[in-house]
């Protein structure tokens, strides 16, 4: 009998196990449906096997415990938003119209042990429901990356394990919940690049636990509130607001402070100069007034300091001392005045120092003069009998102007009027005789080339103009050796200096004569419409067609921004150590260049593309920003290779493959693994040992040792993934850029949360 008793309660058991096991089968079945059986997903749509026994993927992550789903981790390839153009882009993708968020989330909370959810970059949109809240075991939740708009829902606030909520990259439009010190446990908040307006609720400052705080790229307005408070807070990004209150106390274990393109006013709080782990400090592009606290350039860890573009006055003390580590200060575009600190002034190339645009004592070629210095001399003031001057004057003047205008327009009118009938039978002809020859439709058709997201990356575009030869002849000393950075199949570069103390860079091509001016110019006016935060900004050009080289072939002179601090390639050399830079930061350039030239293929029309994408032509700027040199080259060679194609066969499909940007930008890549790649013999080993990168000791043999010891091993996987994607020698096999630039973002933000929970289990144990 007690055998029958036993056997029975084995059969009894046996259906709800596997109705358990079943229904999370079924609840990850319809996820797929839901979001359109994305690529990522596909895996599971035939799997007959346990879901909880899947090894994990970059874009797909399913862990389990007692049978229950309790980590859930997507990737799709829908962007939401792309940084670029001013932060904005058009959305490109997104699911279809009978998608519905509510149905969606009410499927996800019969997931009930879900502790980690990531749905990044799936197309997800519409108003995000209340019902999130019955993911009750929730600690970690990243929704970004979609097209969710709206309100945050307060519900949220209801999820009391939560410790990581990111929200970035969205449509949110209403204001910055005040229910947030709700969350006992919260560590990070990131709202990034959404639409959130109103002040910051005072209750942000009441979250004891929070050590990450990020909510740049808003519309965010009004007073900042004290945050000294947040005892914990390592990290605060507030970039790119309209926040208008002088700056409060800051937490004093603050790293990184970002707070520039506000309309922050007032003084720096001398407490600011207390802040002994501070590295990072921007401060940049506000309304911020008084003279900087001499406290901040010493402090023992600030490596960073970006003052500029504020109204700082004053000077600074001679006497001033720099920290240690201070390796950037920007104090331009503001009113200081008197000489610059000796330690700023060193030569010995330590400090990077940018302090032009001030009334400084010294390098008046870059300093302010006249009414603008004796302002900053006198504190702005000047006599009221001058003021009261002006203001007659600027009355008299205005009511002569009003006179002279109304008479012009009279007769201006007057003169239209006789000539209107010539002037319509002369301008058809005009037109007509400037054409430029040779010249095909399509190409004119296209002078609409940038698309209305490119115009909006235009909006502070740099001025492109035209420049006499001789400007650039004394720019460049008679084009003297010493100033030749370089020569390859694109020509020589030289540096040089125009006459109003800007450096550039001047790149020369020669063309033979059967290449057509016009054309060349209409081409080259295509090229000065590209402008892109992350490519080298092209300042103007000069065409000197009187046959200056020894062939008699025209020259061609690119006039381009000089950027400072050297090229890609040398920062992953061991010939400079000190130069080298961690994974981080190599994944940061590696995004900048993949957006570049994503915007390159797919912001013009038609796309630009053969970048001459190399380690060499990725430059770097003081801020360590990426931008990419020698891009859309194409353009212009385009007419030198039909003229040189004549009587020639196409192209080989290897010469193609070896153009390929992504194929490139593949080697790129996997010079930011490894290090600089020689070529030849080397090239080749590392190709065929990329198929061994998946175990430890390969990476090891292989791996640069910065990268292995300041990666986490999931970023690092993505980024391998790609590589050897983008270096696949099937063209068809390759990656889109989109695709690239997907990965890499991902691979940063894996990388980002490794770094703060390693800060958090570092101060745990401090």
């Amino acid at each position: 009998m007690g055998y029958l008793w036993s056997l029975l309660l084995v059969v009894l058991f046996i259906p709800s196990t596997y109705e358990l096991q079943s229904s999370e089968t079924q609840v990850l079945l319809q996820l797929i449906k839901q979001l359109g059986y994305p690529s990522s997903l596909q895996i599971l749509e035939n799997y007959d096997g346990d879901f909880c026994s899947l090894s994990s993927s970059t874009r797909m992550s399913i862990s389990c415990q007692d049978s229950s789903v309790t980590e859930l981790k997507i990737m799709g390839n829908k962007l939401a938003k792309v940084s670029g153009f001013n932060g904005f882009a058009i959305p490109n993708k997104t699911l279809s119209e009978s998608f519905s968020i509510d149905s969606f989330v009410t499927t996800l909370t019969r997931l009930r042990s879900l502790r980690v959810l990531s749905l990044v970059s799936l197309g997800i949109w519409g108003s995000l429901p209340d019902k999130i809240h019955r993911l009750s075991s929730l600690e970690f939740l990243d929704l970004s990356s979609n097209f969710m708009y709206g309100s945050i829902p307060p519900a949220i606030s209801r999820l009391m394990k939560l410790q990581t909520l990111v929200l970035d990259g969205n449509y949110f439009n209403e204001t910055v919940p005040g229910w947030l010190d709700s969350f006992s446990n919260l560590t990070i908040l990131c709202l990034k690049n959404n639409g959130l307006k109103g002040r910051i609720p005072l209750s942000v400052g009441k979250i004891k636990t929070l050590s990450y705080l990020a909510l740049s790229h808003n519309e965010l307005s009004g007073k900042l509130p004290d945050l000294s408070t947040l005892t914990k807070l390592h990290v605060l990004d507030l970039r790119e607001n309209h926040l208008d209150s002088e700056l409060p106390m800051m937490p004093k274990v603050l790293v990184t402070a970002l707070l520039s393109k506000n309309s922050f006013s007032g003084k720096i709080p001398e407490q600011f100069g207390k802040l002994g782990q501070l590295q990072h400090l921007d401060l940049s592009f506000n309304h911020l007034s008084g003279t900087p606290p001499s406290t901040l350039f010493h402090l023992p860890n600030v490596s960073y300091l970006n003052l500029a573009s504020n109204m700082f006055s004053g000077s600074l003390p001679n006497e001033l001392t720099c920290g240690g580590k201070l390796g950037f200060v920007d104090i331009s575009s503001n009113k200081l005045i008197g000489g610059l600190p000796s330690c700023l002034r060193s030569t010995s190339g330590k400090v990077v120092v940018k302090f032009g645009g001030n009334c400084l004592s010294i390098d008046s070629q870059h300093q302010h003069q006249g009414l603008y210095c004796r302002e900053a001399l006198n504190g702005g003031k000047q006599s009221r009998g001058r003021d009261i001057a002006v203001v007659v004057g600027v009355i008299i003047g205005a009511c002569l102007v009003t006179v002279l205008f109304v008479l012009g327009v009279l007769l201006l009118f007057k003169k239209c009027r006789s000539k209107r009938t010539r002037e319509q039978h002369i301008l058809p002809k005009i037109v007509h005789e400037n054409m430029p020859s040779g010249v095909s439709s399509e190409l004119l058709a296209n002078a609409r080339l940038i698309s209305q997201a490119a115009k909006l990356g235009t909006q502070s575009a740099l001025v492109h103009r035209l420049f006499a030869f001789e400007e650039l002849k004394e720019a460049t000393n008679g084009f003297d050796s010493s100033r030749c950075l370089g020569e390859g199949s694109m020509g020589k570069l030289y540096s040089g200096r125009l006459e109003n103390g800007t450096f550039v860079a001047i790149r020369s091509l020669s063309l033979g004569k059967r290449c057509s001016i016009q054309n060349l110019k209409v081409r080259l006016d295509l090229l000065s419409k590209l402008h892109h935060p992350h490519l080298v900004g092209l300042l103007g050009h000069c065409i000197d067609d009187s046959g200056q080289d020894d062939s008699g072939a025209n020259q061609v002179f690119l006039i381009y921004e000089y950027v400072p601090n050297g090229n890609y390639h040398t920062y992953l050399s061991e010939s400079f150590p000190e130069k080298v830079l961690k994974w981080s930061d190599r994944l940061g350039i590696l995004i900048g260049v993949a957006k570049a030239v994503h915007f390159l293929h797919t912001g013009v029309i038609p796309g630009c593309f053969n970048n001459q994408l190399k380690t060499n032509n990725i430059l770097l700027d003081e801020h360590q920003i990426a931008k990419l040199s020698d891009y859309g080259m194409s353009i212009i060679t385009e007419e030198i290779e039909k003229q040189q194609a004549k009587g020639e066969g196409p192209k080989s499909r290897h010469q193609t493959n070896v153009q390929d940007d992504v194929y490139n930008f593949g080697f790129i890549l996997l010079e930011s693994l490894v290090g600089p790649v020689v070529t030849g013999k080397e090239a080749s080993f590392l190709l065929n040992e990329m198929a061994s990168f998946g175990s430890q000791n390969s990476r090891r043999r292989i791996v640069d040792p910065v990268v292995l010891t300041t990666c986490s091993q999931e970023s690092l996987s993505i980024v391998i993934s790609i590589t050897k994607k983008c270096i696949s020698p099937e063209p068809s096999s390759r990656p889109s850029f989109e695709d690239v630039l997907w990965n890499l973002q991902y691979a940063a933000q894996v990388q980002a949360t490794a770094d703060a929970d390693a800060d958090q289990k570092s101060d745990s144990t401090s």
